[in-house]
């Protein structure tokens, strides 16, 4: 991934504080008239969720459990609300059930070598004094929860889900911070592996394995979404599918560690905010029906939120003249180069799926010209304020690529 220094996407931390502010006006207006304590007890999950994407390139082995309780706690907390539960059990159940056979696999790595870090185990590794069927089968198990908590398919239903049952202050949010906790956990998994040229090789494979599996899943998930939200939660599995790629495309050598802390907090910081507009926008426009119609109110009373909320969708799938176009295409060149053509054919069928996914929900927001005034009620001004505030710093990066 590029590195880039004067960017606003440079560094995860400004983009998590504004993700976080997208959340926290999402909230206000869900909570409207219920106390300052309604208010006050999510932004103790909100923040935690927000720092876990500002540490992006420090990655740190403890956030994935702790993002993971964070979500299902405060989702379980409601219980009176039936998707909230039902999105809380399907993420401990599937994280949970991930981060115990990854736990698993890192023990009989510690039993194989004797030491708990990474470089050292792949050290003493390749000296072969231990069987091939041990390490063989941990190695893979200890990377479960980084594939897992990406996103990609086939895992990628969880995303969706998430995005569907979960209210718009919480769920983009929680997703960035999930999606940036497994591209840690693999980052730190697969680090200094270049040093155990048999784990490396299968590490290479399997990871290549995930990444042709993820966009070609992902892709045909995508052309058959009806539901915004769900369109929205599986480009955030292929944005997952893209840290994949790039831990699988060696630079230097035939190792799949060579993922840069500044292409990881760029990743990381246009995650969050993409799917901080791009899941508000969801809420605010129809699901795909087999005609058109006039288009929402959000479309016909305030073009222009619509517009910020419109190009954080496009930045998410990846559209020319976005952030995230130089993402999907500095990927691509790096498969490109290292003569991945398999997985460039793969990445370039799930670019052209979310390039439509991006244009349909357009057009279908945009809807039939009709002289039937709009309707009287306004979008709120809290979700209008999202819209900018996310749609804004995307379109303000990209402004400050072109003048530099």
């Amino acid at each position: 991934m590029p590195v880039v220094s004067a960017s606003l996407l440079g560094t995860p931390v400004l983009p998590a504080a504004i993700a976080l502010a997208c959340a926290t006006l999402l909230l206000a207006l869900e909570r409207r008239g219920q106390g300052l304590l309604a208010l006050l007890v999510p932004l103790v999950v909100l923040a935690p969720l927000a720092a876990a994407v500002a540490a992006a390139p420090r990655a740190e082995l403890g956030w994935p459990a702790l993002a993971t309780g964070l979500v299902a706690a405060i989702l379980a907390r409601n219980r009176e609300d039936l998707l909230h539960s039902e999105c809380a059990l399907k993420l401990l159940w599937v994280m949970g059930a991930a981060l115990a056979f990854s736990w698993a696999g890192f023990e009989l790595l510690v039993l194989a070598t004797g030491t708990t870090i990474e470089a050292e185990q792949w050290a003493v590794l390749r000296l072969g004094l231990d069987p091939r069927f041990l390490w063989s089968t941990a190695l893979p198990l200890s990377l479960l929860a980084g594939l897992v908590l990406l996103a990609g398919a086939p895992f990628h239903f969880w995303a969706a889900d998430v995005f569907q049952g979960v209210g718009p202050w919480l769920a983009p949010l929680a997703v960035a911070a999930l999606q940036v906790s497994g591209a840690g956990w693999l980052k730190r998994r697969l680090e200094g592996i270049e040093q155990f040229p048999a784990g490396a090789h299968l590490a290479d494979v399997l990871l290549g394995i995930a990444v042709f599996i993820a966009f070609l899943a992902g892709a045909a998930t995508l052309v058959a979404q009806r539901r915004p939200e769900r369109r929205v939660g599986t480009l955030a599995s292929l944005n997952g599918a893209l840290v994949l790629a790039a831990l699988a495309t060696a630079r230097g050598g035939d190792s799949p560690s060579a993922f840069s802390p500044q292409g990881m907090g760029l990743w990381a910081g246009h995650l969050a905010l993409a799917l901080a507009g791009a899941g508000t926008l969801a809420r605010l426009v129809p699901v795909s029906m087999p005609a058109a119609a006039s288009g929402p109110v959000l479309f016909r009373r305030h073009p222009w939120s619509a517009v910020m909320g419109i190009y954080a969708l496009f930045s998410l799938a990846g559209v020319p003249g976005t952030p995230g176009a130089r993402l999907w295409l500095a990927i691509a060149r790096d498969l490109a180069a290292s003569g991945r053509t398999w997985l460039l054919l793969a990445l370039g069928v799930a670019w052209l799926a979310a390039f439509s996914a991006a244009v349909r929900q357009l057009r279908e927001a945009v809807g039939l010209r009709t002289a039937v005034i709009p309707p009287a009620q306004p979008v709120p001004w809290q979700a209008r304020g999202a819209l900018w505030l996310s749609g804004g710093a995307l379109l303000l990066a990209t402004v400050l690529r072109l003048v530099r």
